[in-house]
């Protein structure tokens, strides 16, 4: 683990460089892809980073590592009770842990939907109610979710997938409405298809992955899949004073997906 940073005040609104100084963030799946992007974002934008994932070893300078398991209510307590007392509190949590799943309704199996749903719903529900009596505490409380498009858009063999990122949207909302009286904002970010090392992987499946990942970037009206770092800044936004008055509000970052139809190019 790496050294914490040094403590203050938080900075202005305008100054995004130390705009989370002294806040202490906790990123979930913070040790690759998207987690990774939003925790070195965090930190260096001054925030205290507490990465937590099942192998939190090795992690870039400036971030902290503590290994939980979003599966387990006591490895989450636990991971979440040792955070708060390595910084004194937490101010802001980034529930970013989630799996993959691709079929139809058909192609996943009842243990396959068990898991899915465990990792990216329960698992976001576990880490908000161990960290919420710190954030509670904090003047700055923030919980960001990472969603996903398919919430409410229909993506080809997604099922599963879509369903847990439904849920995810709709306990947003739900967290939102039930803790904004105690100064707790709840968003969430739904990003498009991102360009991370699971995509890459998955591509390796496909006889031509050049072509799929072609078409994968041509399905974003933009031309391309998003980035981890796009994704990151999306995320920094919602998590920070800057936005005190955004709560129960979700951000796409999709390349437009949601929302534009373009036409064909001839």
């Amino acid at each position: 683990m790496s050294d914490a940073q040094n403590a203050g005040s938080p900075g202005s609104p305008g100054s995004p460089a130390g705009e989370l100084q002294g806040l202490t963030a906790i990123v979930t799946g913070g040790a690759s892809g998207i987690g990774l992007a939003t925790s070195l974002l965090l930190a260096s934008r001054g925030a205290r980073v507490a990465v937590l994932d099942l192998n939190a070893e090795g992690l870039p300078e400036g971030l902290t590592g503590f290994a939980a398991d979003v599966t387990s209510r006591e490895s989450v307590d636990a991971a979440v009770a040792a955070v708060a007392e390595w910084a004194g509190g937490i101010d802001i949590v980034v529930n970013n842990a989630g799996v993959s799943a691709i079929g139809t309704v058909e192609a996943n199996s009842d243990d396959d939907w068990r898991r899915v749903l465990d990792i990216n719903v329960i698992g976001v529900a576990r880490v908000s109610a161990a960290a919420l009596p710190w954030l509670r505490r904090s003047e700055h409380a923030a919980i960001v979710n990472t969603c996903s498009v398919s919430a409410n858009n229909g993506i080809p063999e997604r099922a599963l997938y879509s369903a847990s990122k439904g849920a995810v949207l709709a306990l947003t909302y739900g967290m939102a409405v039930d803790h904004v009286r105690e100064g707790v904002r709840v968003n969430c970010v739904r990003p498009g298809t991102v360009d991370t090392p699971f995509v890459s992987n998955y591509l390796k499946k496909y006889d031509d992955p050049v072509a799929e990942r072609a078409a994968l970037d041509a399905r974003q009206p933009t031309g391309r899949m998003v980035t981890p770092e796009e994704v990151a800044h999306a995320i920094a936004y919602l998590a920070s004073p800057a936005a005190s008055s955004t709560t129960g509000t979700a951000l796409d970052v999709d390349g437009g997906l949601t929302t534009l139809r373009i036409r064909p190019q001839s």
